[in-house]
């Protein structure tokens, strides 16, 4: 005979077996699969994919075919191109929270891949790119904290801020043709220098200035999380 020690004493109850997931079931984890495929297999996307597989290539060009002029090129068009996976996601409604993490966070990585690799190549005054890299780390990772761990909400970006990343867009690829043996190599060194001081400036003026909104998005979750006693 079986041995009862350890049983729970039988109270009468008859209880159903677990029964596997129905087909009732099959629409629901459809819909979670088809809403997680949607919210990442959208063209906006794609195009921020493929500027992310062009980093490699821009690294070969520099360092492998010691391409400078075509390495600065590819940069430029990976950096003019930023606009055209937003401007998609709102024409076609394809704005999703998988992109909104997966392009700055891409744009964030070939701005610190390139910099960095000119600096490397000595194509930028070494003293610009740490500036330029330094407020990056400050700014960008106190945004980020500050969004992901306290929940503020996000902060938009400037015209002032929107200009000076247009003008180090030509600026930085700029350093790199001016090193090269392009033609007119020292005007697009010259032009760089022209771009590359105000956009400098701007970006560390707004800089302080997203600051600034991090401390009053901060007070105001910390006002909102703890209100006064009555």
């Amino acid at each position: 005979m079986p041995s009862a020690i350890g049983r729970a004493p039988y109270d009468g109850r008859v209880t159903a077996p677990d029964t596997p997931a129905t087909a009732s079931d099959a629409p629901e984890r459809a819909r979670g699969t088809s809403g997680f495929l949607d919210d990442v297999a959208t063209i906006p996307n794609a195009i921020t994919l493929v500027r992310l597989l062009l980093l490699p290539v821009f690294l070969w060009l520099l360092f492998a075919q010691e391409e400078r002029a075509a390495a600065a090129f590819l940069l430029g068009g990976i950096g003019a191109t930023d606009w055209v996976d937003g401007y998609i996601a709102r024409r076609y409604d394809q704005v999703s929270e998988f992109g909104k993490m997966f392009d700055p966070t891409v744009d964030r990585l070939l701005f610190f891949v390139a910099v960095t690799a000119i600096m490397i190549d000595g194509s930028m005054p070494i003293w610009f790119g740490v500036i330029l890299l330094a407020r990056e780390v400050i700014v960008g990772g106190m945004m980020a904290i500050a969004t992901v761990i306290y929940k503020i909400p996000r902060i938009e970006v400037t015209f002032t801020g929107k200009l000076a990343t247009f003008l180090l867009m030509f600026a930085v690829p700029g350093f790199l043709l001016g090193s090269s043996d392009f033609p007119g190599a020292d005007l697009f060194w010259i032009l760089s220098w022209i771009l590359g001081i105000p956009g400098l400036v701007l970006s560390l003026w707004t800089g302080i200035a997203y600051i600034s909104k991090i401390r009053d998005g901060l007070r105001a979750v910390r006002s909102d999380s703890f209100p006064p006693a009555d």
